[in-house]
């Protein structure tokens, strides 16, 4: 098999999954064990939203506990990752050169779309990070634009680490939790329906999902937590084949499948 290419598909579920991994978190422990050190991160979280794509440029990051409600023990955990901000200057520079507007941020920390599943892979925090903001807005193809831009940063030792939700409906998460009900069933169809398009590299019918997939409005009411998924695609390359390294579901309502890419970038 072709190596790992150096961009990852994660998901970071709920807040709890920082105490709670599970097989998720195992899988995404294994997979980063398997890569060689990479000389930066970049990580792309669907809770940093700005207008124009945005990288953070701080040396010191700090844990933002972007949340309420859950167990105190998570306003506990402290990630002590450090930047990188002649790295960050890279990403700018990448995204730029692909006719992108870029900015900078020498304040912004780590979300916990950023910080859970980083924890996870990487519980040493001894890689540098780089924060990188997310345009909803822009939508699916505009996320896929950003994903071509940073490609380049890939082939110069970066991981490309986008985090997001396959399913991410928080009104049905919502109702599960208070009810007992069983998992909608449009939490597997849609993300079986995805893991097909992945695995055939149909680029256009996941772009187009709304359009192209019945559960897809219900799936993604708000499609943020989506988008990060065609940053991944944009990055690996055309000819890079998809691979699922978990499939599964938590909290009845959270598909918390993950991909890595393997072979050639053209």
């Amino acid at each position: 098999m072709n190596p790992i290419r150096p961009v990852l598909f994660v998901p970071h579920g709920s807040p709890m999954f920082a105490l709670h991994p599970g097989p998720a978190g195992a899988a995404m422990s294994d997979l980063v064990a398997h890569l060689p050190t990479p000389r930066a991160i970049v990580v792309l979280s669907p809770h940093w939203e700005t207008a124009v794509p945005t990288v953070g440029t701080a040396t010191r990051l700090e844990t933002i506990h972007d949340f309420g409600g859950f167990d105190p023990r998570l306003f506990e955990i402290q990630y002590p990752a450090t930047g990188c901000p002649e790295a960050a200057q890279q990403v700018v520079a990448a995204l730029q050169a692909a006719g992108l507007p870029a900015a900078t941020d020498a304040q912004r920390g780590l979300d916990h779309g950023a910080w859970v599943p980083l924890r996870q892979m990487f519980p040493d925090a001894e890689v540098p990070v780089i924060p990188l903001s997310l345009q909803h807005r822009g939508g699916p193809q505009h996320a896929y634009k950003v994903g071509q831009a940073l490609a380049p940063l890939a082939e110069q030792g970066f991981l490309i680490v986008a985090s997001g939700s396959v399913t991410h409906n928080l009104r049905d998460w919502q109702i599960v939790a208070m009810t007992g009900q069983p998992t909608p069933d449009y939490v597997q169809q849609f993300a079986d329906w995805v893991h097909a398009q992945m695995t055939a590299r149909q680029d256009e019918a996941l772009l187009n999902y709304r359009q192209t997939q019945p559960a897809g409005s219900r799936a993604h009411p708000r499609d943020e937590h989506l988008l990060p998924l065609f940053t991944a695609l944009g990055a690996a390359g055309a000819d890079a084949q998809p691979e699922a390294f978990y499939r599964g579901i938590y909290d009845h309502v959270l598909a918390m499948d993950g991909y890595t890419f393997h072979g050639a970038r053209p």
